[in-house]
Order: C-alpha cells, then sequence, then structure tokens
C-alpha cells in the first residue's frame, strides 16, 4: 500500500507562554490545565479530589514533554479492519518505545506524580524498559524558617541511566535545590550518560529557575504555571524575564505565591 504524506513527518507546536528564560524552559499555556490547578491550590479542595485534579494536571504535562521531546520512528502497524482490507495498515511515526525511560520519585511530593509519569509510560512503551526510581530528600530550614540546603536521606535506584529519558516530576519548583540536587546525583553518581532530563512541575518561580537553570544548563523545564506573585505592578506587566531580578515568587519562608500551599503535606495528608 502507498504510505500517507500526512502521517510520515509529524509535527508539533507546543502552546506555550512566550519569556526571556532560555529556550530549555516551557511555560505551557492551557486555559483548561490553569484553571484546574487553580482548583487544586483552593483552600476549600480536599482529598480524593487532590489526587484526581493531580492526575489531570501531570497527563497533560506528560504528553506535552512526550510530544515535544521523545524520539519516533516510522512503523506500520495492522489494524483490525486488515482482515476485509490488506491496505489496513497505519504506516507513519509514532514514539519510539524502545527508549529506556526513568522516572524519579523525589519523595514525598513526588511519589504520586511520579507514579502517574511510570504508568502512562508503562503503556506507551516497551515496559522491560521503563523504571521508577525513589530518592528521599527534603528542604532544610533553620529557626528563623529559610531554606538553607536540602537534605538526601536515602535512594534506591534500578541501575544506569544511560541513553534513558530521566524525568523528575516534582509539583513545586520553589527555591531549586531539590531539582539541583537530584540533577547533579544523576549525572554524577550513577552510571551512564542520559538521552535527555526533564523536570516537570505544576509551579515554579523565577527563583527556582534563576538557580536551575544556571546549575543545570541541559535540563528541561515544564511547568503550568509560573508564579510571580510578590513582583511589582509594574514587573508583571511584562514578558516573563524580562525583568528577571526583580521578580518574586517567594516569601520569607521560600513559599510559592500565589502557589497551592505545600502540596507533599496535602497530597499525603500529612502535615509534620
Amino acid at each position: 500500500m502507498g504510505q500517507d504524506s500526512q502521517h510520515q513527518k509529524l509535527n508539533f507546536e507546543p502552546n506555550e507562554i512566550s519569556h526571556h528564560y532560555g529556550k530549555n524552559v516551557h511555560l505551557v499555556s492551557s486555559p483548561l490545565m490553569l484553571s484546574l490547578l487553580a482548583k487544586l491550590g483552593n483552600p476549600k479542595t480536599h482529598q480524593p479530589q487532590i489526587n484526581e485534579l493531580t492526575q489531570m494536571l501531570y497527563s497533560y504535562l506528560m504528553d506535552n514533554v512526550i510530544d515535544l521531546l521523545f524520539p519516533r520512528k516510522l512503523a506500520s502497524i495492522d489494524t483490525r479492519m486488515k482482515s476485509s482490507h490488506p491496505e489496513a495498515v497505519y504506516a507513519g511515526e509514532i514514539i519510539d518505545p524502545q527508549v529506556p525511560c526513568v522516572t524519579v520519585d523525589l519523595a514525598r511530593a513526588g511519589t504520586f506524580p511520579s507514579h502517574l509519569c511510570y504508568n502512562k509510560l508503562n503503556y506507551l512503551m516497551n515496559p522491560e524498559l521503563v523504571r521508577q526510581d525513589h530518592f528521599y530528600v527534603a528542604r532544610l530550614t533553620d529557626d528563623k524558617g529559610q531554606v538553607t540546603g536540602v537534605n538526601v536521606s536515602g535512594s534506591k535506584i534500578g541501575g544506569s541511566v544511560d541513553n534513558a529519558i530521566v524525568l523528575f516530576p516534582d509539583p513545586m519548583g520553589a527555591t531549586g535545590g531539590t531539582i539541583v540536587q537530584a540533577y547533579d546525583h544523576y549525572l554524577k553518581k550513577v552510571g551512564g550518560k542520559p538521552r535527555i532530563m526533564v523536570a516537570m512541575h505544576l509551579i515554579i518561580t523565577p527563583e527556582y529557575l534563576k538557580k536551575v537553570t544556571k546549575a543545570c544548563p541541559d535540563l528541561h523545564i515544564f511547568a503550568l504555571r509560573l508564579d510571580r506573585g510578590l513582583s511589582s505592578e509594574e514587573v508583571l506587566k511584562e514578558n516573563p524575564g524580562k525583568h528577571w531580578n526583580e521578580e518574586k515568587g517567594l516569601n520569607e519562608h521560600q513559599y510559592i505565591v500565589p502557589g497551592a500551599g505545600g502540596l507533599g503535606e496535602i497530597l499525603n495528608n500529612s502535615y509534620c
């Protein structure tokens, strides 16, 4: 049968907000996702809606990452109509299922998002090449509530990441300390060279971007919302990143404003 030209080289144009943070930062623009994210952060929203909303948000975020960054291949796949028509074969591009993928659970806020990504990848990719690692990390604060660093209390990593797509699904990108720690760990202490590394967030701040883009130049960053709510009115009128040094999204305790509250606590219903 002949090959349909429309399927031979698929084009995906991401719908992203224009900004000045660099080519590896992807601020996804979606009215639907912003509506759901606003509901997730509302104090009247509780479990089980918290998990359901998080699943919807990460499914969409994962779709954007896959369509934009995952390698493709040409394939011929029979359909159920082939028993009646020999032409009933899809011949065109698909996501290459033979690419190794690792999703990293940055416990505890990232545990459920990582599971959601892991589950989706097992449907799309060769499940034998998909795994979930676990990295136990938490922010360290002083007696004034200031973030002073990151505490890594343990990890469970299933092997090399050579030629793998490595995902860090962590809902809140506040200061950037957790992502920098995880990125460095996988580059320097886990065997192999990753094909690409991707941080996946619901909300990030300008402060996060300043730290992470400098420390992790090859990391792709995806977010559904950039929060800079403590910036001046003049700064808020400009495109994100135009006055980066004047943008502010963290309060005195390094929590995001507008933000969504501590999602690590909210997702797990654990406030200690």
